[in-house]
């Protein structure tokens, strides 16, 4: 996947930042449900943002990170946006997270 043209990463960014801009339309979709039924949440995506910029030769920290998927600080968005999480929904994402391991 490293050697891919420049159009089509410019075709990855743009998706990138449609899922961005979606995922701040559904601040009522709570990360405990995407890790639920996706496998993943915004955390993992900037996980995957820091890693990918180290990649590349950037240094970003992870609250940098966080705030380029949230779209302002992690502990705004946490405040303003996330609930508690409910039994059902623990149980959803750790059952979710024990079949989605990836390499």
């Amino acid at each position: 996947m490293s050697d891919i043209d420049p159009k089509t990463a410019q075709i990855e960014a743009a998706v990138f930042r449609r899922l961005l801009a979606h995922l701040d339309h559904r601040k009522d979709v709570q990360n405990i449900d995407l890790m639920g039924y996706g496998g993943f949440c915004r955390n993992c995506l900037s996980d995957w943002y820091q890693e990918a910029a180290a990649a590349h030769g950037e240094d970003v920290d992870k609250d940098a990170a966080r705030e380029r998927i949230y779209g302002m600080p992690y502990g705004d968005f946490k405040a303003k946006y996330q609930g508690k999480a409910t039994e059902e929904q623990l149980a959803r994402m750790n059952e979710s997270v024990a079949k989605n391991k990836l390499p």
